[in-house]
């Protein structure tokens, strides 16, 4: 009955959603195609529910051939491959946005884990590999949340980036993608996606451990 209702609200949410961001997505969109490199949306193979690749569907916020540039799937703060606008899209997360449409498409869910690049996928473990999108992925989720800094994390370590994400970022976020498995219900739903929009105007606010005290406590 849960994933009935969700997909149901899924469907009805992403509809609206869509609706009422098109006066948004217009500036946007002659924004894009007036500065960088003129490119609006990219689309990029992700993993999915059960593990299948769909295609992510994001505004353009960095350039053309960035996946094979610098750190490759991992992106420092202040990272040169940034357009100006990308980046105010990104800390705005309004980048995010055209991601109701992977929902309207069955690709998503507004709550779940974030869908991975394969090639951050591959660096679970293969016992978490089994694990995490048991659940479908999520245009936020309780790893977004608690890693809405992680761009920073991965400035700040003294670890080359890839080892930062593969050995520091990686382990907790797997840890807390299986807690949202094991506490997965319209109230744990709900209290992420309005933690998500506090955390845009509050983000030093501790607030999500007081909301959820059982997450596994993160010590970096």
């Amino acid at each position: 009955m849960y994933n009935f209702v969700k997909r149901f609200f899924d469907i009805v949410f992403s509809l609206l959603a869509i609706i009422i961001l098109l006066p948004l997505f217009i500036p946007i969109i002659i924004l894009l195609l007036l500065t960088g490199e003129h490119e609006v949306f990219f689309r990029q193979e992700r993993v999915g529910y059960k593990n299948k690749i769909f295609k992510i569907l994001k505004f353009a916020t960095m350039l053309k051939n960035s996946p094979n540039m610098g750190d490759g799937d991992i992106t420092k703060r202040g990272d040169p491959r940034i357009t100006a606008v990308g980046k105010f899209l990104r800390q705005s997360k309004l980048n995010e946005l055209p991601q109701v449409f992977n929902i309207l498409f069955g690709d998503m869910s507004f709550v779940g884990p974030r869908p991975l690049m394969k090639v951050g996928f591959d660096r679970y473990s293969d016992e978490m590999k089994g694990k995490v999108y048991n659940v479908q992925p999520g245009l936020t989720g309780i790893g977004s949340i608690q890693f809405r800094d992680e761009e920073l994390i991965i400035t700040q370590s003294k670890l080359p980036p890839h080892e930062c994400y593969r050995d520091v970022i990686l382990p907790y976020k797997g840890a807390l993608e299986v807690w949202y498995q094991q506490h997965r219900n319209f109230y744990t739903d709900f209290m992420i996606l309005f933690l998500t929009a506090w955390y845009i105007v509050f983000p030093k606010s501790g607030l999500v451990h007081k909301v959820f005290p059982s997450l596994p406590n993160r010590n970096f």
